[in-house]
């Protein structure tokens, strides 16, 4: 039996990627044990995944924050953490981190091979390695299952997984009954936030509040649909230009869901509507219908994956797109052209079209 540990400190989506991965390794080595290592923020995007039997949902970041806080306590969580991963006495590890300290701290933790990617020289602990400048010209998804080439491991599907346990299904259903609405409804989701992982620069991801407004009153008027709002409470101040300036009320769950409640909303909606961000992923994963708004980031890279007909990517052909490359983002000197010029009416027929 082999032990693998999967190492990925990113965001929703870059932890929803390696699930292809994951499914990998489960369909070779069915007996195998998997351990992810993450950040405190996408653990629970990972809890209810029955191919994974341990989690160490404590990142870099997250330890940083510790530290700063208290350096003794920082410590302490640190040599938590290594024993916990020691103990496990993992075969080989799948390091999608880009950063050298993870592949030095599992080293040190008696794990032989350890794979990864390679950027800027950051990989100088791993014993396996693919260089990488970017992520270019094909999906990111992609790059993660080219590093199963130093095992015997090979990927008999690409698709992506998400577990959503009955109860929380059932649950989600209830919390939209009470609302007014049903099962058999067109029940349209929209994230107007998303993108938390790029900080104050979130904004470049980020359509205007009130073209999603307008796009809601007229699914609503004229589609039948029923809106329910997803976002964060940091995403407070964005939810409110919707719901204020909407004509029809929608199903408002702004900050009230856990990361695992979120999941099982999801998998109740007919559509999503979302900016490049997490919510876009986990849709996608779970099999509901999307349609996305892509700014400054490739969608070749970053988009829905696997492509299909069920996913529907807005986004304007500018000469200054992507200007997020080589993992970074540039800055706009365009006036986030990009997404402004996406009209309400254009994200309308999409979603008019996928019902």
């Amino acid at each position: 039996m082999k032990r693998f540990l999967i190492i990925n400190p990113f965001g929703i989506g870059d932890v929803l990627f390696t699930t292809a991965v994951i499914r990998a390794i489960k369909d070779s080595c069915p007996d195998s044990f998997i351990g992810y290592w993450c950040n405190e923020r996408v653990g629970g995007a990972l809890k209810n995944n029955p191919d994974i039997n341990v989690i160490f949902s404590l990142s870099r970041g997250d330890l940083k924050k510790i530290f700063n806080s208290s350096v003794p306590h920082g410590l302490k969580e640190l040599f938590r953490l290594f024993i916990s991963i020691k103990k496990r006495r993992f075969d080989i590890s799948l390091d999608f981190s880009l950063d050298h300290r993870y592949s030095l701290l599992t080293k040190l933790a008696g794990i032989r091979t350890r794979v990864g990617l390679d950027y800027k020289n950051r990989g100088r602990f791993l014993t396996h390695k693919i260089g990488v400048k970017g992520y270019k010209l094909k999906h990111i998804v992609e790059y993660y299952l080219d590093l199963l080439k130093f095992t015997a491991i090979k990927p008999k599907t690409n698709t992506l997984k998400i577990n959503i346990p009955k109860e929380h299904k059932a649950r989600s259903r209830n919390i939209l009954a009470r609302y007014g609405v049903k099962e058999d409804d067109f029940i349209v989701g929209i994230a107007p936030g998303a993108g938390a992982s790029w900080g104050k620069d979130a904004t470049y991801k980020h359509w205007a509040a009130i073209k999603f407004a307008q796009l809601a009153d007229r699914l609503v008027n004229n589609l039948g649909a029923k809106v329910v709002i997803l976002a964060d409470q940091l995403e407070r101040p964005i939810a409110d230009v919707m719901v204020n300036t909407m004509k029809n009320k929608p199903v408002d769950l702004t900050g009230r869901t856990s990361l695992e409640e979120l999941m099982a909303m999801i998998s109740n909606l007919s559509i999503l509507v979302t900016n490049d961000g997490g919510p876009l992923h986990i849709a996608s994963s779970l099999g509901i219908k999307t349609v996305s708004i892509f700014g400054p980031v490739d969608e070749k890279v970053y988009g829905p994956y696997p492509l299909s007909s069920r996913h529907i990517v807005i986004k304007k052909d500018l000469e200054c797109r992507p200007c997020y490359e080589d993992f970074r983002f540039k800055g706009c000197a365009n006036e986030r052209k990009c997404i402004e010029d996406v009209s309400v009416d254009e994200v309308y027929q999409a979603v008019a079209s996928l019902k």
